[in-house]
């Protein structure tokens, strides 16, 4: 079979309809159907007789979760793209005009060109996570705010600072325990949380982000889960110039929580701090030399999932 055979389907979505196109050898068939529960099933039925080999969908702020949930759970193969990608590879291939039919025609050349990896879609013990998870984010950052007044309050003000302050540590701990308590109720979210805890700088609440932001973990190659992350040095190249590489795209929230693992990884995890160490020695930029053990890190993290092993000195290391 080539590179180009098979069936790739794209989805545009939107509130009230999903505009859909099957795309093989040049040959593009159109469906719609409208974005509800009662109609799911005549989309499932429509893409499983197309025979795709994928299903490419378009992020959209939410409308399409329970269409790729359906989709999924039939067994289909299914990935959300970040959009800005589609309409970057619609400029170059020349697709200026846009409807929803263009749109769908466009996700199916996209999933055919680039091959995007399968995302796992978000189950609800994984949703439900997320939301314990920024919960969490939002109660750190007012406890932050909070302490920082506190340094130039006095008296009464003082003093209800201090009983805010108070109240978030207890609400903290609050939604640490109902964090724990969503990972034990799935073995396998517990087994990947036990794996990656296990290596140096790796916490419990970096662990617990890492298991909700990127379920992709151990499922990808390498280039792939960085993709992801975000985490990819891309090249700034042209002609003779050699541009300073950079990392952008992927998930923010996986990029913040690798990052304070990357800190303290370089001081107490043997082998991102001999790898920092070396970095350094070789005249990088501290920046730049803890961007890259933040990539290492990723990597490491993605075979130890993928092998399902516990941390070891020296073992799974890229």
């Amino acid at each position: 079979m080539s590179h180009d055979a098979g069936v790739f389907v794209g989805i545009d979505v939107s509130k009230a309809t999903l505009d859909c196109a099957s795309e093989e050898g040049g040959a593009v068939v159109m469906a719609q159907f409208a974005n509800s529960e009662a109609a799911r099933g005549e989309l499932v039925s429509w893409v499983r007789s197309c025979r795709a080999q994928l299903v490419v969908v378009e992020a959209t702020g939410g409308y399409e979760a329970a269409m790729v949930v359906a989709l999924a759970t039939a067994g289909l193969p299914v990935t959300v793209v970040n959009p800005r990608q589609v309409r970057d590879f619609a400029k170059a291939t020349g697709t200026l005009a846009k409807t929803d039919r263009i749109d769908a025609a466009v996700l199916a050349r996209f999933g055919r060109s680039i091959r995007p990896p399968l995302r796992a879609p978000k189950a609800e013990e994984l949703s439900a996570l997320e939301a314990l998870l920024a919960r969490r984010r939002q109660l750190v950052d007012m406890l932050t705010a909070e302490q920082h007044r506190h340094a130039q309050a006095r008296g009464s003000i003082a003093r209800q600072i201090d009983k805010h302050v108070t109240w978030l540590k207890r609400q903290i701990e609050d939604v640490d325990g109902d964090l724990g308590r969503a990972i034990e109720q799935s073995s396998l979210m517990q087994r990947k949380l036990d794996v990656l805890t296990s290596v140096p700088g790796v916490g419990r609440v970096t662990g617990m982000s890492l298991v909700a932001h990127l379920p992709e973990l151990g499922q990808v190659n390498e280039k792939q889960i960085s993709a992801l992350a975000g985490v990819c040095p891309f090249s700034r190249d042209s002609g003779k110039m050699r541009g300073r590489r950079t990392i952008f795209g992927g998930r923010a929230a996986v990029r913040a929580v690798l990052y304070m693992a990357a800190l303290v990884a370089t001081r107490h995890n043997p082998v991102i701090r001999s790898f920092y160490q070396r970095l350094l020695a070789a005249g990088k930029p501290k920046k730049l030399a803890l961007v890259a053990c933040m990539h290492k890190l990723l990597l490491i993290l993605n075979a130890m999932i993928k092998a399902d092993s516990l941390w070891r000195k020296g073992a799974l290391t890229p």
